[in-house]
């Protein structure tokens, strides 16, 4: 990893997505400071491999898959859900953590409720990485880092936001994420976090 490479110039990068709602999230937060492009926006249609067992080993291989293969600067996330009661699950299979399911949120979070039942320790973290990969590098890439402490629910609670939103609440809330609403949520999430780093090393 390199950190001593300049920053690219162009403004513009791409966010190896096309999750609309991560999408929106990222460019709420980046402002106009950067024009932050979708997968779909460079027409890139591939569905990019996430194959390694770790948050980091799958934001690196999309974000180079995107440099690789389009010449794009690019930067790519992965975000897992950690809950020390399950041994750190649903983790880096957060997205898939349903059986036979992919991005099922509704079924994810039943699975997560149900495997957690009446235990009182409730203590979750949500671990966003994000890796930075450019043009210019052959294999080098940096990686940026957000936490945020909170716990699970007993039921779901608010319909705003995405994924397991509606059942985490954030430390120092009492509401869950969904209840917040984006505005707050992208102060102080997982994601604003690693997002506030990147944006400060673009600069």
């Amino acid at each position: 990893m390199n950190k001593s490479q300049q920053a690219p110039k162009n403004k513009a990068i791409v966010f190896a997505t096309n999750n609309k709602h991560k999408l929106s999230e990222i460019r709420a937060i980046l402002g106009d400071r950067f024009e932050v492009l979708s997968l779909e926006d460079i027409n890139c249609h591939a569905d990019i491999p996430e194959t390694a067992n770790t948050l980091e080993g799958n934001a690196i291989q999309k974000a180079r898959y995107v440099v690789d293969n389009y010449g794009y600067d690019c930067f790519a996330d992965d975000t897992g859900l950690e809950v020390p009661e399950l041994g750190g699950e649903p983790g880096v299979h957060s997205a898939r953590y349903a059986e036979g399911t992919d991005h099922n949120s509704e079924a994810n979070m039943q699975k997560l409720l149900a495997r957690l039942g009446d235990s009182n320790d409730r203590r979750a973290q949500f671990r966003t990485v994000i890796a930075l990969a450019r043009r210019s590098d052959v294999a080098d890439y940096t990686l940026f880092e957000g936490i945020v402490h909170g716990t699970i629910s007993r039921e779901k609670q608010g319909t705003e936001g995405f994924g397991y939103d509606p059942i985490f609440v954030p430390e120092g809330y009492n509401e869950s994420f969904a209840q917040l609403g984006m505005d707050i949520k992208n102060g102080i999430s997982h994601r604003a976090r690693a997002v506030a780093k990147l944006a400060e090393y673009l600069k």
